[in-house]
């Protein structure tokens, strides 16, 4: 049986619904910062950041796919470049770990450096040491991104990490659970389709969009 469709109008609506599950007491008290892995999750951190006014910001990366299928994401390079993969599709295609590794590099330098200059007038990302961090997507069909965003927190040595999305597979929250201090996800989906299938409007975020919600992230913690 199909999974229900259009389980959201649009990120506006999935971002009402996804508040009322977070803490926001506690969000406020512990000063979290909102870490958006994709630019949908960016609008929905917007969303759940008025009237808290708490740090946001995008964490930027990009998906290394395989050779024979351009649709197939192999692994995931964050801007700091940490980077996760996904071992048994690596396996399955037979790819060398110099590949990805190699890929990972050329879409640092022409993908994700490009976007930082471009989004974030070249400011590096800032460190997450000693903070509370919530992780927000729109959706999640793989994984990656969230697993290359809590690879990037671990790394930087933050004090908690949790995750936020509307809606994700059960594969993934199970596999992400027991790694993170908490996960908030309205809606888990046995047999996911793809996330733009439970939203009823899920337009492209333009650049101007993105660029404006990270201009105004200073000032909206003022």
């Amino acid at each position: 049986m199909r999974p229900q469709r259009y389980l959201f109008k649009d990120r506006l609506d999935a971002a009402l619904q996804l508040k009322e599950l977070l803490p926001l007491d506690q969000m406020k008290g512990e000063s979290w910062n909102l870490i958006a892995v994709s630019s949908g999750g960016l609008v929905i951190a917007q969303e759940i950041n008025k009237r808290l006014k708490l740090p946001v910001d995008f964490i930027f990366s990009a998906g290394i796919t395989a050779p024979q299928n351009p649709e197939c994401e192999l692994a995931r390079v964050s801007e700091t470049e940490e980077i996760v993969i996904h071992q048994a599709l690596v396996d399955a295609f037979d790819i060398q770990v110099d590949y990805i590794y190699g890929e990972a590099t050329r879409k640092h330098e022409e993908k994700i450096l490009s976007a930082i200059y471009q989004y974030r007038k070249g400011e590096h990302f800032k460190s997450m040491k000693g903070k509370n961090i919530l992780l927000i997507d729109e959706g999640s069909e793989t994984g990656l991104k969230l697993m290359c965003a809590v690879k990037t927190a671990f790394a930087q040595k933050a004090k908690a990490v949790y995750i936020a999305a509307p809606i994700m597979p059960s594969s993934v929250v199970e596999a992400l659970d027991p790694i993170v201090d908490g996960i908030f996800c309205l809606q888990e989906i046995d047999d996911y389709i793809d996330t733009g299938y439970y939203y009823y409007e899920f337009e492209t975020v333009d650049e101007e969009t993105i660029e404006t919600i990270l201009e105004r992230r200073d000032e909206l913690q003022r």
